[in-house]
């Protein structure tokens, strides 16, 4: 009996010791894991900190740099567009050169970080094919230069004054006032009117004229009013010719030169001071009309 009880008190305390040796392994495992944390974690720390300083230090430095460089630009009297987008390619650049940093500090390996922004960039690109096309469409246009800010352009039905050319995108404000955004892959391989291109247009009239009207009596009038009129050019020719025979009318044809600016508003100017011509001289400007002929109702009877 007194030996099952001595085996049994040896087994409790043989225990008890086992115990107490994992115990003491698992919270020396705990104080060396916990003795390596508090150095890494400060070290990491320090790091995420040093990264929030390089970003808030680069992000100074490149509005410095943008600055500097628009202003280069503004000497340079460089187009306002093509000066926009290389801005933003710069940013672009600028960003992308300031991530790769921050990766390095934070010791993430930047072979890796280009690699996975490169397939970022893939993944995205093939998400977002229309774009890609109107970024092309956007750099053509800068190259190229087809248009300026501030030119007037007529495309795809729409017409009006651009003002700005974005990378994807290009804004016009038509003679209405409306806001069109018209994509650039579109645009560049669209036809493209640019009225404002040339510093003078010729502007061409067509002025109906009555059969019986006297074309030279006419022709005189209109040369006469052409050297009135200051927003005509004088050292251009004035021509006045019939251009057709129509079904009501003769057609008489008065092409004038003038300033792109005055263009607009010249042909609204002629049009009315020939119509006060017409009615003056009491020449005719012919029009459609129908002879409705009535019949006697007794006749018809009969």
């Amino acid at each position: 009996m007194n030996k099952l009880v001595l085996l049994a008190q040896n087994t409790i305390i043989k225990d008890d010791l086992i115990e107490d040796l994992e115990l003491n392994k698992f919270m020396s495992k705990v104080s060396t894991l916990w003795d390596d944390f508090w150095p890494k974690a400060l070290h990491f720390l320090f790091l995420i900190l040093i990264s929030f300083f390089v970003y808030f230090v680069g992000k100074k430095l490149m509005n410095v740099l943008v600055k500097i460089i628009k202003k280069a630009f503004e000497r340079a009297k460089m187009d306002v567009g093509v000066s926009n987008f290389l801005i933003s390619v710069l940013k672009a650049i600028c960003y992308g050169l300031l991530l790769i940093t921050i990766a390095a500090i934070l010791g993430l390996p930047t072979t890796s970080f280009v690699a996975l922004l490169g397939s970022v960039g893939l993944t995205i690109g093939l998400a977002l094919q229309g774009s890609l096309s109107n970024f092309a469409g956007g750099v053509l246009i800068l190259i190229l230069k087809p248009f300026r800010v501030g030119d007037f352009i007529i495309v795809k039905g729409n017409e009006g004054t651009v003002i700005a050319i974005d990378i994807f995108y290009t804004k016009i404000l038509t003679t209405d006032n409306k806001l069109v955004v018209l994509p650039n892959g579109t645009l560049a391989n669209s036809e493209i009117t640019n009225a404002t291109n040339e510093p003078i247009r010729r502007l061409d009239l067509i002025i109906p004229i009555g059969y019986k009207d006297d074309i030279r009596s006419i022709k005189q009038e209109l040369f006469l009013i052409s050297q009135r009129n200051e927003k005509i050019l004088e050292d251009r020719p004035v021509d006045l010719f019939v251009s057709a025979y129509g079904k009501d009318a003769v057609e008489l044809s008065m092409r004038v030169w003038v300033k792109t600016e005055n263009c607009f508003s010249l042909k609204g100017e002629l049009l009315e001071t020939i119509k006060y011509m017409f009615d003056e001289k009491g020449f005719t400007i012919p029009f459609n009309h129908v002879d409705v002929n009535v019949m006697n109702d007794k006749k018809v009877k009969k």
